[in-house]
Parts: C-alpha cells; sequence; structure tokens
C-alpha cells in the first residue's frame, strides 16, 4: 500500500512529460524565423585633435572690467582718487566704527541750539552722534541729521580695489521695528 501512492505520482508526471507542445513549439519557429534584431553600426572613431590653447588671445573671465559696465569711470587701479586714512580711524578709536552699520540703529533725534543730534544705540550701548563724526566699518561720515534719518557717505572698495564714495542712510526705528 506504500507503493500506490508513490506509482500514482509517477504517472502523473509522466503525463506532463508528453510531446503535446509540438504544434506550440512550430508556431513558434515560424514566427519567429524572420525576426531579427536589428543594431545600427557603430559610428566612426574621430581620431583626437590637439588644440592649442593661446592665453594671449582669450578673454580674461576673472578681470573685474569683464564683470563691471564700460561707461564707469575709473580711477586707475587704487593710485590717486580716493583713500581712506586708516590711522586717523585708529586714532579715532570711536565705538560706532568698530560695529557695522546694519547693527545701528537710529532710536531718537534731538535738536540742541539748532543743532540736530541722532540717538543711536549699538548692543547695549546708547550714542549721541553729531554731523562730521563717524560711524560703521566703511569708514561712514555723517553728513546730515533729520528728524527721521541719519545719512552717511561712506568709502568702500570697487572689484578693481578702487575706493569709491556710497551714501547710504541709518533710518529711525520704530518701537515695532526694534522688537
Amino acid at each position: 500500500m506504500r507503493f500506490l501512492p508513490v506509482m500514482l505520482l509517477a504517472l502523473l508526471l509522466a503525463g506532463c512529460g508528453s510531446d503535446d507542445h509540438d504544434e506550440l513549439r512550430a508556431w513558434m519557429q515560424d514566427v519567429s524565423k524572420d525576426m531579427r534584431g536589428k543594431i545600427p553600426p557603430l559610428p566612426a572613431v574621430k581620431p583626437y585633435e590637439a588644440v592649442p590653447y593661446e592665453v594671449e588671445a582669450a578673454v580674461d573671465p576673472f578681470r573685474a572690467s569683464k564683470i563691471e559696465p564700460e561707461g564707469k569711470l575709473r580711477h586707475g587701479s587704487g593710485k590717486g582718487g580716493l583713500q581712506p586714512d586708516f590711522e586717523a580711524r585708529e586714532l579715532r578709536n570711536s565705538m560706532l566704527e568698530k560695529y557695522p552699520l546694519e547693527s545701528i540703529k537710529m532710536i531718537g533725534f534731538l535738536n540742541i541750539n539748532r543743532k540736530p543730534l541722532a540717538v543711536v544705540q549699538v548692543d547695549q550701548h546708547v550714542k549721541q552722534v553729531r554731523v562730521g563724526e563717524f560711524m560703521g566699518m566703511d569708514f561712514g561720515r555723517v553728513t546730515q541729521i533729520s528728524e527721521r534719518e541719519v545719512a552717511l557717505k561712506e568709502l568702500i572698495q570697487d572689484s578693481e580695489g578702487d575706493w569709491i564714495e556710497r551714501t547710504t542712510t541709518l533710518a529711525m526705528q520704530s518701537k515695532e521695528q526694534g522688537k
């Protein structure tokens, strides 16, 4: 009785192994006889041609005149023109020249003996500023004080290293802006 299940399993497997798929195989061969993969030929390899690099004829992409507009007046590569006085800045030793202008806030305006004064704050220090005093790290000199702003002229370096003047203002800070 033990051999009966093994014999039935062997008969079933033998029945699956017959050549009933001959028609299917013949059809597959008939359909696929005209099918051939078409791969395009490889492109021809071009020989390497060395191109000489001539620096003298090329435009320097890092030169400042490449970046700046043509109509800009030039002072001549740092020679002549405006120059900041570094020694005078050290002698003045002004607290307001040690901070960038962006960190200084105008918090008030005073008019004493018809002379305007601006009240500015940097960190926890409050200071009065008059026309002619210096503020900011870019050699900013106060040129005008009004109830709403302090006007300054700063000396900054352009991309060629020349010193140019820039006019900037420090606006009055309201209570909402200060928080």
